[in-house]
Parts: C-alpha cells; structure tokens; sequence
C-alpha cells in the first residue's frame, strides 16, 4: 500500500466535549487538496443521508465512511485542518467504486465524482509507491495506454498467446498460478484480441445506408478496440444503418478515463487535448460511444478543460455532441428493424433477456432508458428487468483488480439476483461490466445457459438480412 509522504505527527486524542478541533498547519497533501477541491462543493453536501441507499460500499459495509456523506465529510475535514491525510483517509477513498450513484439522487447536486477525482489526483502526488506499483503505473498510464501503436502492438501479442497455444501450454504448466485468483479467473474469459482495429478495417469514413441524416465521429477507445473490435465495427454498422456518415479520426486516443480514476489527472487532460483537436478537425454532429466509461469523462470534457484557456470552449463543443450509442440510435437515427433471434425461432419461445446497467451510463450520462427501448424493439424477446441493475457490479475500470474482496462480494451478491431472472443473455452497454459479468456468469456455472453480451452485438446480430450493408474499407 502506498505511503503518504511527509507524515505528520498528530494527537489521536478527542477534543474536549463542546469544543471546536483545535486546527493544526495543514500538511503538504492537505495544501493540495486546499487547492484542487471546490470548497462550495464540499459544503453543498447537506447530510441528509439520501446516498447511502445508492451506494455499494456502504451497503456492504454499513460504515458512514464508507458512503458519500462520510467521505466528503472526511475530504473537508482535511481541507479545513481539523484531520490529517492519514493512510486510513486513503483507504477510504480508495475503497470508493466511482460509480456515482450517489449523484442522481443528491438533492443538492453534489459532484461527488469531481470532488473524488481532485482527492485522487492530489492524493498521487504526495504518495510514494513501492517500485514495482511505480513502474507498472508509468507503463500503463504513460507508455501503452496513450500510445495507440503500442496497444495494437499489445492486442497482436495477446492474440497469439491466445490462438497459437501459449495459452493452453501456460495453463498446463501452471503459470497462471504464479497471478492473484481473480486475474486467473478473468484470463481465459477475455475475449480473442486483435491488433487490427475499426479504422484499418474501415478507414477514416464509412458512408450511411440511404439517405443521409447527420455525421457520426466514431469513439474506438483504447481496450476497446484491442479487446472489443467487432463490437466497435458492430457500432460503425448499425450507425450507417441508421442513417449517419460514420468518420473515424485516426489521430484520436485513449479517453483517459482510467488515468482520471488512479490520479493521474494531468495526462488525463493531455488525452483529452488530443481528443478536442481530432473530432473538432473532423467537424462532426455528434460522438457516438459505445462504452459507458469512457463516455461519462469524455461528456465531462468541458470540466476536465474548463480550467485551460485554449482548450475550454472546444471542450465543451467536444463534449455537447458526445452520445451513447443506444441514445443515439433513438433519439437521432433511423432505426432499422430488428429480427427475432434464431435461437428463439427455433422453438418458437421468447429469448428472455436481462439487462446490468453501467453504472457511468446511467449515473452521468443519464441514458438508462434507451437501451431498454432498444431491447424491447426485437421481435419475440421477453425483457426480465433484473433487480438492483442500477449498482454497480464491481467492475470499475481496474477496481476488480485493486479491490479485489470488495468488487467479488458485490458481484456475489450482484449474481444472486442474476439467477433469479433466468435469461439467456445478460446484455451490458460497458466492456468492463461486460467481462465482469462473464466472470459472475463463470463462477455460478452459469455458462451453459446464460451468455453475457454487448448491446451493440446484440443489436447487430438481429438486423434484418436485408438492411445489412456491404462493408466499406475507403479511407
């Protein structure tokens, strides 16, 4: 676990009853949170407990800290010199999902996950990593995750470990023994890679199918188009298909919405720049995502911005075009029909289909209700409304990996609703909730009748044969 840096010394002893916290000289953390955190933001929280309902850590752990309410708390307590930083206020902040389901419910209108992001960040800069955390942050954060050349090079690499029998010959030596349980379970799950993404497969545009109604700028993401490629070439089709001029800037990047998560806010606003200057160059209508992750930073560009002069107005401009892909087929395209699954046509049953909310889909980006619609457009499927769709699953970027017993009794708790709906497919609009489903689906034996997918495919799959275009591969 990472140390704070530059401790120091404080009495755990309580203040005299009816007195006021005798305020100390702020340490060198505490002087940046001062700095970073919006003071009317902490002070907006009128604790009056409404978020604790809507929070994961709090529900599983009962403990004030553990919510919203406690941790803002915590965060002014250090910003007004009455509590130290201590690794116990890390901890808590660590603890934290990001999932923001505390935002649509605050009456006051807190932004909870802006408040989060600016502890994070200041927290980072006062810390001091154990070497091997340091180095592996600085190749993930610096050197793969901004560098689209490297990520292919990494989706080329996994995907001949995983087709040219590395894998089979790395379990049967016992390799994947020498990971933690929870990297070992979600290893074989991952879905085959490829180093050959949306814009070598398509080029920089890809024309509607008939008339045309607008122009889309594609979102491919980093994992995405690594780990999901055929989602993404899903999401360019079934934009054509709805009537959109699909471009695809080749100079676009990583959304940085991992780097924002761990702290390390300064290069998420240096991917955000990138982001700015390819989609404003392609002078799109709007920005289609098709991961609510990424999409709840990249609709939340003219705040990460707002602060630098040459960026803040395309920031905004960037960010009032950005739309889930089910929202953007609803709202603004023309929607294709959509046929019964053949697995249903076989016996004439309904597919019965459920549906795991992302949580920044829902909780930033507020468009729970359109992939629902979406879903309940498909021809002889029974949509089960699964309880609790709207916590988190415990996915959260990397927090399965860092957080590992948390994000695993939120899961197994998640799942016990999941058999209760008896679907045969458990649609997700995240890749991260996607493969944590998967994981759930693994764990439960559920594999043999439960399939976890993308709305994306799910919805592509279902096109009618005769509104499928031909592929485009024109740059």
């Amino acid at each position: 676990m990472a140390a704070v840096k530059e401790p120091a010394n404080h009495s755990h002893h309580p203040a005299p009853s009816g007195s006021t916290p005798e305020k100390k000289p702020l340490n060198p953390l505490a002087q940046t949170m001062k700095m970073q955190l919006s003071y009317d933001e902490l002070t907006n929280c009128m604790r009056c407990g409404f978020c604790q309902a809507a929070c994961p850590t709090f529900i599983e752990t009962g403990l004030e800290a553990a919510s919203p309410r406690g941790r803002i708390a915590l965060m002014k307590a250090v910003v007004d010199g009455i509590m130290e930083p201590d690794q116990k206020f890390q901890n808590q902040m660590d603890l934290c999902l990001g999932c923001r389901a505390c935002e649509p419910v605050c009456p006051a209108d807190v932004k909870y996950g802006h408040l989060l992001e600016a502890t994070r960040d200041s927290v980072e800069q006062h810390v001091e990593h154990r070497w091997f955390i340091k180095a592996a942050r600085k190749v993930a954060f610096k050197q793969v995750f901004p560098k689209q050349n490297r990520m292919k090079l990494v989706g080329k690499l996994l995907r001949t470990y995983q087709t040219s029998g590395l894998q089979k010959v790395a379990h049967g030596i016992g390799v994947m023994k020498l990971f933690p349980k929870n990297m070992r379970e979600m290893e074989p799950i991952l879905p085959v890679a490829s180093g050959r993404g949306v814009f070598e497969t398509f080029g920089t545009r890809v024309p509607a199918k008939g008339e045309k109604i607008g122009t889309v700028g594609m979102f491919r993401g980093c994992l995405m188009d690594v780990l999901f490629t055929e989602t993404n070439l899903n999401t360019v089709r079934l934009l054509t298909e709805a009537g959109f001029d699909v471009i695809i800037p080749e100079t676009q990047n990583c959304c940085g919405a991992l780097h924002a998560h761990a702290g390390e806010m300064s290069q998420a606003k240096e991917l955000a720049k990138k982001n700015v200057r390819a989609f404003r160059e392609a002078n799109v209508d709007y920005i289609a995502s098709n991961a609510g992750g990424c999409g709840a930073l990249l609709v939340e560009y003219d705040h990460l911005l707002h602060d630098e002069p040459e960026y803040a107005d395309d920031g905004k401009w960037f960010a009032s075009r950005v739309k889930d892909i089910s929202l953007l087929l609803l709202e603004k395209g023309r929607l294709p029909s959509f046929e019964e699954p053949k697995a249903a046509q076989d016996d004439g049953k309904p597919l019965t289909i459920t549906y795991q909310d992302s949580c920044h889909l829902r909780n930033v980006m507020r468009s729970s209700g359109a992939p629902r619609n979406l879903m309940n457009r498909v021809a002889n499927v029974k949509f089960v409304e699964l309880q609790g769709s709207d916590r988190c699953c415990g996915s959260a970027g990397i927090y399965n990996i860092v957080q590992t017993d948390m994000a695993n009794q939120i899961l197994e708790h998640k799942m016990e609703h999941v058999k209760e709906t008896n679907a045969h497919l458990m649609i997700t609009s995240n890749p991260g909730c996607l493969l944590q489903m998967k994981l759930g689906i693994e764990r439960e034996k559920l594999s043999d009748q439960m399939e976890a997918v993308h709305i994306v495919d799910f919805l592509y799959d279902r096109l009618k044969s005769d509104d499928r275009s031909p592929e485009s591969s024109s740059k």
